[in-house]
């Protein structure tokens, strides 16, 4: 009987955790719009995750969060999930921009805040090429109520100036709104030739201690058999977030193989995998016993992420 009750509170429960995840989509334009094969594995990817951070939105109309968020809530027969989307204004210098977006599911989080960064710090001014636009969610469901997430997508040649700034945006941030739960995620171009060992020390987000990276500096998130390098990365701080991660659930997801593409379809939706990590449901003895299986019941193809 109690084998019975426990099976049933399993299968019939919700998600236990809130993934929220980073990608990249690589030129994401009017072109790509326009080839449903590349929109359909785009839609896959986002349905996976509760907050979906997308980058390199080059569409200049805004249209690619309203039609992200109707194909996502029509995919699904009877009951509709509700999505909804924030985007930043387009960030760049001189004629080439880019959007961030955030789309989430209205019935688990809620966008308290956003926040685009001025990038005006006197003696340091404009040191982003796409300066952070930063949301602040509520997260009722959830083991931490709520967390701002500080997304980055670094000009390669300029990664390691990027990435230490956003310390000065962290400290912003801090001032501005009342929290100590941060995710930095992104794009940080933070590997390879970017970022040789000897600069890591000049990067604060690396060398403080209160900041904890999820993807380690032996992970590859690029798409390419080629290239082996752990562009895309999640940052963490706050002691009430960082003990909300759920263990072994920070992984790459390898798309490519998911949904059995070759590199080249592969390539043609983008030269990164996406990047993620999930978040525990608020305590109680049942939620943590389903979070024991939780993982095996998924059964989703993810690369590990290594420390």
């Amino acid at each position: 009987m109690l084998l019975f009750v426990l099976f049933s509170l399993f299968y019939f429960s919700p998600s236990l955790s809130l993934k929220i995840c980073s990608f990249n989509v690589r030129s994401f334009g009017e072109a790509k719009i326009a080839r449903p094969e590349v929109m359909d594995v785009v839609v896959k990817i986002i349905a996976r995750c509760d907050i979906m951070l997308l980058m390199e939105i080059k569409e200049a109309k805004n249209r690619t969060c309203p039609l992200l968020v109707e194909k996502l809530s029509g995919q699904t027969k009877g009951q509709k999930e509700q999505y909804s989307c924030v985007v930043s204004g387009r960030l760049g210098r001189k004629t080439y921009k880019e959007q961030y977006a955030f789309i989430y599911r209205q019935n688990l989080v809620s966008v308290k805040q956003t926040y685009q960064y001025p990038d005006t710090q006197p003696g340091d001014e404009d040191a982003f090429s796409r300066e952070p636009f930063v949301v602040w969610f509520q997260s009722p469901k959830t083991a931490v109520k709520e967390f701002a997430v500080v997304p980055l997508h670094t000009t390669p040649e300029m990664a390691v100036r990027e990435i230490d700034e956003l310390y000065d945006v962290y400290l912003d941030v801090k001032q501005r709104w009342d929290t100590k739960n941060f995710v930095f995620m992104g794009d940080f171009n933070a590997g390879c030739s970017y970022v040789p060992k000897k600069h890591w020390k000049n990067i604060r987000l690396r060398t403080y201690s209160e900041f904890a990276w999820l993807i380690g500096d032996k992970n590859d998130t690029t798409v390419k058999n080629s290239t082996s390098c752990p562009y895309d990365r999640i940052v963490v701080s706050g002691e009430q977030l960082s003990q909300a991660v759920m263990p072994h659930s920070v992984n790459i997801f390898d798309f490519q193989a998911a949904f059995q593409m070759t590199e080249e379809q592969a390539l043609g939706v983008s030269d990164h995998f996406p990047v993620e990590f999930e978040l525990k449901a608020k305590g109680g003895f049942f939620d943590w016993l389903k979070s024991k299986f939780s993982k095996k019941r998924r059964g989703r193809k993810n690369r590990q992420a290594k420390s």
